[in-house]
């Protein structure tokens, strides 16, 4: 494997400054290979950058610095500003550039010799000299905009490899081509932007790390006696990010919130670290690929849900079509949210994803169409004496069955000018100037077996149990992985064995690192628990200060965190005469990247919100002014889409309006009362052409037939207030199959938007105990 045996990648550098310029000195592992970069600071407005072609040793560089010093004595001379591991990209608000770098690391983890890093602290300078931009003449604007480049956090949940494309899973990196400034433009690589200028103008990226957002773990584990490495990885998406409310649904083309790739990689341990076999597997969490969002309300922990029509289901076809480019077929849909409620609201995404695939598979060949389970994981985990994650491993042992997963041999041999077809080695490919310091030992892969398609959950929120699904998968991978590298003899590990248990740390962690990313808090994790035999009383406490927590970085701080993320990805640019970031509208701030034209956003200000829990509103700017009852009501929302219409969830009875005012024709309600929502509810989609809700076009529904408690037998679990809502009763606990657990309170409740107390901010921002 290249660079196995310490590659000629720059790893470390040391940044001095003159007057005049930055120099920035840049050598690899073994001390053999130095280079320098020059940055000009005589230029207020525009990035010079040039790279000395010369390949120097080390007392070759210190002469260099020497005479630089000498020349420069009579301006100060050389002085050395702080030791770098790497430029994370470079930046311009308002005034001058800014050069965000590495300056310490931390060593998390090795794949195949490639270390892995994560970031300890960054630093942002200023490049110009002060003599040359004393002033900015936007300074006020020009400090907000860095302190909001500076919230995105480098210290947390980043990482990066020198001589690992760790931005790609390890079957593209054996399987793909892909060189130099290619892999910066995947998905997965959030400082895209900010390295783009300097990448095109040096052609090359010796001097930049591609940093990948999301979550890294590596723990050395051992069953049976026999000792290997268990590696964990999700990767997070910078197409279409941003943090929950404000990032929902899919995109004009294709990109979903929350998009995660997760990688499970095992291999054996081994003295020379180099293992002789590996095994990978692959899966996917995304948004509900649907035109769907919520606008944040401080009035209302559900935000209402907008179902925005999608003619042909283009967006959702786009999306399925990036994921088949992605991974191949087939592609397996796990969707876990409800099948119905006493108030629509989940349930009717389901209903319109499943008609969505419905539609696609029609226009697909056998081979390429969408294998699909929908499945009510918050109503299983409530029946009693079911068994949700049991359940779970059979649904995931049917798709490896589909997909398999990727098992490589590794040989280690001199390096050579070709190598046999279907052998690929696994470093970091850089560019055309660097393919000449390359490691002189290599070590190839050869796939014995490669992963096919893949499994794709999702929930409403891709969070809490979307998470709890991910880990059954990894758990039946876990046991495939382990048998094929002979470490196991059976492919199966039970859910009570310790092996299950430190899996289930690994995705715990995974899990509630990515829902503080995109949700504010840490995962719900009640399932998980109750695997564990906790005290369900604490357990309950924990949810419900989750549940808190989530709500008041969704209301209070989300704005901040999406508008810092805009502008670390570039989809702003601040330009001068134009309007900052934080002084445009809610409605431009929210739809930054969001399909529709301008007419239609401004539409959509006009649409008045109901404060009822929940309501899922179909997207119209119309006023309605005559309904069915004869009354006006003013700009209501319509619950329009195609030919569907649906029982609001304010009231029990409800016939529906036409959009078009003068209209009223009443369309056939949907029986209100607890028994209501099963057959007659099932039925009514039917006729609209939906398919059938519990169904699956792969997997033997007999595993999930019904049993124990019925999902309209139990009472929607409901916290009166914040203030009250530490003390429980049976029928007001935590739902742990929900990613965002009611906190209902009346308007009147919540008009007075009070300040927190200074202890409860500092326990949003830090965790910890909360005690009053």
């Amino acid at each position: 494997m290249e660079a196995m045996t310490g590659g000629k990648f720059l790893q470390k550098f040391r940044l001095y400054e003159t007057r005049s310029k930055f120099y920035l000195i840049g050598r690899d592992k073994s001390r053999s290979h130095w280079r320098v970069l020059k940055i000009d600071r005589l230029e207020c407005a525009e990035l010079g950058v040039e790279e000395d072609p010369t390949s120097y040793t080390e007392n070759e560089c210190q002469e260099l610095l020497w005479r630089i010093h000498e020349g420069n004595r009579l301006t100060g001379g050389l002085k050395f500003v702080t030791k770098c591991y790497g430029i994370v990209g470079f930046v311009k608000f308002l005034g001058p550039y800014y050069m965000v770098v590495i300056t310490r690391r931390r060593k998390v983890g090795t794949i195949c010799g490639h270390e892995i890093y994560s970031i300890g602290k960054s630093e942002m300078i200023a490049i110009p000299s002060v003599i040359v931009c004393p002033n900015v003449a936007y300074s006020r604007d020009e400090n907000r905009y860095k302190r909001l480049l500076c919230s995105v956090d480098l210290s947390k949940d980043f990482f990066f490899s020198y001589s690992y494309n760790i931005m790609r899973s390890l079957q593209k990196n054996i399987t793909e081509k892909n060189t130099g400034q290619v892999v910066y433009e995947t998905m997965f690589v959030w400082n895209e932007f900010l390295t783009r200028a300097v990448r095109n103008h040096l052609k090359n990226t010796s001097w930049t790390v591609a940093l990948v957002h999301g979550f890294f773990k590596q723990s050395k584990l051992s069953v049976s006696g026999k000792d290997f490495w268990l590696t964990l990885i999700a990767r997070r998406s910078r197409h279409f990010a941003g943090t929950r409310f404000l990032k929902r649904g899919v995109n004009e083309k294709g990109r979903v919130a929350n998009d995660v790739e997760t990688e499970q990689i095992v291999f054996e341990d081994t003295s020379d670290g180099i293992p002789s076999h590996m095994a990978s597997v692959v899966q996917h969490r995304g948004s509900i690929p649907l035109v769907w969002f919520q606008e944040t309300s401080r009035l209302n922990i559900r935000p209402d849900i907008i179902l925005k029509p999608d003619v042909d289901y283009k967006a959702t076809r786009l999306h399925f079509e990036n994921l088949a480019l992605r991974y191949g077929n087939p592609i397996i849909i796990l969707n876990l949210i409800k099948t119905r409620e006493k108030k629509p609201r989940e349930s009717l995404l389901r209903a319109e994803f499943a008609k969505a695939i419905h539609y696609i598979n029609k226009g697909l060949t056998e081979d390429k169409r969408l294998k699909f389970l929908h499945m009510d994981l918050s109503k299983l985990s409530r029946r009693k004496g079911t068994n949700v994650l049991a359940l779970l491993n059979k649904v995931a042992s049917d798709v490896l069955d589909l997909t398999e997963f990727l098992h490589c041999e590794i040989s280690t041999s001199a390096k050579s000018e070709g190598a046999p077809s279907g052998e690929r080695t696994v470093a970091k490919p850089r560019d055309d100037k660097c393919s000449s310091d390359q490691s002189e030992c290599v070590a190839k892969l050869v796939p014995l077996l490669l992963q096919k398609g893949v499994l794709r959950t999702n929930c409403i929120d891709c969070l809490d149990r979307t998470n709890v699904a991910q880990f059954a998968y990894g758990l039946t991978a876990l046991g495939r992985q382990l048998h094929a590298l002979g470490i196991i003899e059976s492919p199966k590990i039970e859910l009570h064995a310790p092996l299950a248990d430190d899996l289930m740390d690994f995705y715990e962690r995974m899990g509630d690192t990515l829902a503080i990313q995109y949700g504010g808090s840490a995962a719900h994790n009640k399932i998980f628990c109750e695997q564990r035999g906790q005290w369900k009383a604490a357990t309950q406490s924990q949810e419900f200060l989750r549940t808190l927590q989530r709500y008041y970085n969704n209301a209070y701080t989300d704005n901040d965190k999406q508008d810092a993320i805009n502008v670390f990805l570039g989809h702003f640019q601040p330009q001068q005469g134009k309007p900052a970031l934080w002084k445009l509208d809610s409605d431009q701030h929210y739809n930054i990247g969001r399909q529709g034209t301008l007419k239609e956003e401004i539409a959509r200000s006009f649409i008045k919100r109901s404060l009822s829990d929940g309501n899922i509103l179909l997207e119209n700017s119309l006023p309605v002014s005559n309904c069915n009852n004869g009354e006006k009501t003013g700009l209501l929302p319509m619950q329009q889409l195609d030919d569907i219409r649906e029982p609001s969830d304010s009231a029990p009875d409800i016939s529906i309006c036409e959009p078009n005012p003068s209209s009223s024709m009443n369309y056939g309600t949907v029986p209100g009362g607890r028994h209501s929502m099963s057959e007659e509810w099932q039925n009514y989609l039917k006729r609209l052409g939906y398919p059938e809700l519990h169904s699956s076009n792969f997997l033997d529904l007999d595993l999930l037939s019904s049993s124990g408690n019925s999902c309209d037998e139990e009472d929607e679990e409901v916290f009166e207030s914040v203030e009250s809502s530490t003390s429980y009763s049976e029928q007001g606990h935590v739902d742990e199959g929900r990613d965002d657990t009611d906190l209902s309170r009346s308007s009147s409740q919540l008009s007075d938007t009070r300040d927190y107390s200074d202890r409860f901010a500092h326990w949003i921002a830090n965790g910890g105990m909360l005690c009053y």
